[in-house]
């Protein structure tokens, strides 16, 4: 299947279009996976220009049914997603605010209404992601979350200790630990 129709819709300047207007009727599957690692997949060979995943990125939602679709004026296509749609690669510190930027180029502030959240995987765990829009989500790549832990404090909330930091005044949960620290 061609991209070439999906891309008609796209600005490109990246800008994301009004997808929470368009429902058109699903066209079928897509030969596309995005990987836990963030590579977009197109019929078995990885998009190598970042440009291009970032303009598909900007037609991707997650629906009420948990699936993810391209989606533009005429057409939605079903994409399958092994993790979450983004990664967070980039934390920025400034002025008492945490800014997060994704693998796709979306930038994020975590704050009191756009801030991280414990979900759970497929194998129990709870990690960390922060929302990003349309339903979508990014899981913090490695090198942010270890860096994220280094300036985390603990503090008991009942009988948890939660591990996280502020930003713009809101406090960022990064995880649980348990009694003994670990």
């Amino acid at each position: 299947m061609s991209l070439e129709p999906l891309l008609s819709h796209i600005d490109p300047q990246g800008a994301i279009p009004p997808l929470e207007r368009w429902n058109p009727p699903l066209s079928g599957d897509m030969d596309l996976v995005i990987a836990a690692d963030g590579r977009w997949i197109h019929e078995g060979a990885a998009i190598s220009r970042p440009q291009l995943a970032r303009l598909l990125s900007t037609l991707l939602r997650r629906e009420d049914d948990g699936e993810y679709y391209l989606v533009s004026p005429q057409e939605k296509w079903h994409v399958r997603v092994e993790d979450r749609p983004f990664l967070i690669v980039l934390a920025e510190y400034e002025h008492d605010v945490w800014h997060m930027t994704t693998n796709v180029g979306d930038r994020v502030t975590l704050d009191a209404s756009h801030g991280l959240q414990l979900s759970d995987t497929r194998r129990g765990e709870q990690i960390p992601e922060v929302a990003i829009r349309f339903g979508l989500t990014a899981r913090l790549n490695r090198n942010v979350f270890y860096r994220l832990s280094d300036v985390a404090e603990t503090r008991r909330m009942g009988a948890r200790i939660e591990m996280g930091f502020m930003s713009a005044g809101a406090w960022q949960l990064l995880g649980y630990l348990d009694d003994d620290g670990s």
